[in-house]
């Protein structure tokens, strides 16, 4: 898999632990801004970010295993994750978008790293 593959697979995946912390450690005391929930919602909306921040953990670390996996030589089953994963990813923002298009902004920042990286995969080989 090519490098700048696996770069901008494994920058998707901290992109994704970063969810993970807005999502579930630091919702209700600032990560609930990022979202656009206002205070009065935060805690009717927690556990559902919560359920989703480990959700976007678990997403994240099997993208960064398959890219150590990669580069390792543990194929196809690196390469495998980091496809599966990014292809995860791009889904899951362009049901964001196709949902809520005024989320567009948003749903570009959680797909477009892996969006170029499955490109990358493609065009590179």
């Amino acid at each position: 898999m090519p490098t700048i593959t696996l770069v901008l697979a494994g920058l998707a995946g901290l992109l994704h632990v970063y969810f993970f912390v807005l999502e579930t450690v630091v919702f209700r005391s600032r990560g609930h801004r990022v979202f656009g929930v206002p205070q009065a919602d935060v805690e009717t909306v927690a556990f559902s970010m919560y359920n989703q921040g480990f959700y976007n953990l678990f997403l994240a670390l099997g993208v960064l295993v398959g890219v150590v996996g990669s580069w390792r030589g543990w194929d196809p089953q690196g390469s495998t994750l980091v496809v599966y994963g990014c292809l995860f990813m791009v889904g899951a923002a362009l049901v964001l978008v196709v949902a809520k298009p005024a989320m567009a902004r948003g749903a570009a920042i959680q797909g477009v790293l892996p969006l170029l990286a499955l490109g990358a995969a493609w065009l590179i080989r």
